[in-house]
């Protein structure tokens, strides 16, 4: 699907007159600009760019002037890739067929916040939600590990982050209600309960969050602890034993030390030694040293304040493997993404799967998660390793696609009501060329699992 260069100039005439002219923009640098997002993370993903290009690019103030410009767009037939800050890793982001690109980072009001819920708008910055509870003696569930990313790109590409040791998946309770845009519908779609959950990490394939309400909880008192140790399996073992503190971590991230060696300097990482970094309560300080240094490690630093604490938050996830392909340039690095006991338990094999691996870990809501990478040396050996790790019992996730792969039965049963022309990010549900989604290739490409994504 794509659209004619008459339809492209007709919805830009309606939008413009919408939006103004700082509110519409078709300059080619622009488009460009809009219709990448971090998939080169992935060097499978990044030898197929460019993968679209945007023939528009749209930015709405607020929610419902949102849902205007989606109904002026199915009213051209022109299709529409929604984007937050552009922040995904998986191309999930990027227009396949053209069309207009739909940024609704402007789109940025914290509309209230209430005794445990807050409403927004897509394009408010998680951070500025953070903040707001604060302020109200709150705070969110859960926040992605790139902060500044939007409430609707957190809602609709990531999975979760910050809090989700406690909390799990942002599928899971996290949304409220949802005001959602829909092709032809010129007024936005109020949904709640779990009705909201359906258009959560869908990429914006059945309907665009426009306006969102997730849950907050009382304000805990957190600190940014670091820790270090001479080796990687007391690491492990620290992450095993403070994710069972009570009142539970906000977030425990480990690496070995050559990861931990190209994260920005800071003397609380000890050079040529394991890193763990955690958001703790302050009531179980104590407790958490007892735990760090009976596994052969030692407190290097204990920071108080929400600037220390986001600190933290940007050094877990996809955050460590970024640093490190910025700090060796010269070496191509992929990742897969991975879960379970065996992480901790089967380290040795985990890593011998993958001349050069090295796990990224972090404590999560049911079992253990992490970033294996390693020097990449073509797609054909990063797939082959996928059954490999399943053998050892490490659940496999394949960061090196656009499509959704979580709950996709019940998606399209949804998009053919919501979506019935396909205009809503199209090629995110169909299959890339040569990949097929089921159960002959369950090994190749795994299906998602939860608590990855930012």
């Amino acid at each position: 699907m794509t659209a004619s260069p008459e339809a492209v100039a007709a919805l830009r005439a309606e939008l413009v007159a919408v939006l103004g002219d700082r509110g519409v923009s078709d300059d080619e640098r622009t488009r460009a600009r809009a219709s990448v997002d971090e998939a080169t993370m992935s060097p499978i993903l990044s030898e197929q760019l460019p993968l679209g290009l945007a023939d528009l690019v749209a930015y709405p103030t607020n929610a419902e002037q949102i849902a205007q410009v989606l109904a002026a767009a199915a009213a051209h037939d022109v299709p529409v890739t929604t984007r937050g800050k552009g922040t995904g890793n998986y191309g999930q982001g990027i227009p396949l067929q053209g069309g207009l690109v739909l940024d609704t980072s402007r789109a940025r009001a914290v509309v209230e916040v209430g005794d445990g819920w807050v409403t927004a708008e897509a394009g408010a910055p998680m951070v500025a939600l953070e903040q707001a509870a604060n302020a109200a003696g709150q705070q969110l569930w859960m926040y992605p590990s790139t902060a500044q990313s939007t409430l609707g790109g957190f809602l609709s590409g990531g999975s979760g982050g910050t809090g989700s040791i406690t909390h799990g998946s942002n599928w899971e309770g996290f949304v409220t209600a949802l005001d959602v845009a829909l092709p032809g519908e010129s007024t936005l779609r109020h949904v709640e309960g779990e009705e909201a959950q359906t258009f959560v990490h869908t990429y914006g394939t059945a309907g665009v969050i426009a306006r969102a309400t997730v849950r907050l909880e009382p304000l805990q008192d957190w600190r940014a602890v670091y820790a270090s140790f001479d080796d990687f399996g007391g690491a492990l073992a620290a992450v095993r034993s403070l994710r069972e503190l009570d009142p539970a971590p906000r977030l425990v991230s480990a690496d070995l030390p050559f990861v931990a060696d190209r994260l920005p300097a800071d003397p609380a990482i000890v050079k040529g030694k394991a890193s763990l970094r955690a958001i703790l309560d302050a009531t179980v300080l104590d407790r958490a040293e007892e735990l760090v240094t009976a596994a052969g490690g030692a407190i290097t630093d204990v920071r108080e304040g929400a600037q220390q604490t986001l600190k933290v938050s940007m050094l877990s996830y996809n955050h460590p493997i970024w640093w490190l392909k910025k700090n060796e340039p010269d070496t191509v690095y992929f990742h897969v993404e991975v879960g379970g006991e065996a992480l901790i338990d089967a380290i040795d094999d985990v890593h011998a799967v993958y001349p050069g691996g090295m796990l990224h870990i972090e404590a999560a809501h049911r079992f253990p998660i992490g970033m294996l990478t390693a020097p990449y040396t073509g797609a054909d050996d990063v797939y082959a390793g996928y059954p490999k790790l399943q053998e050892l019992g490490v659940r496999v996730h394949s960061p090196h696609q656009y499509y959704v792969d979580h709950g996709v039965e019940e998606l399209l049963a949804l998009k053919a009501t919501t979506d019935p022309g396909g205009l809503l990010n199209p090629g995110k549900l169909g299959t890339p060329e040569g990949v097929v989604v089921g159960d002959a290739t369950a090994s190749a490409q795994p299906a998602a699992i939860p608590g990855f994504g930012k």
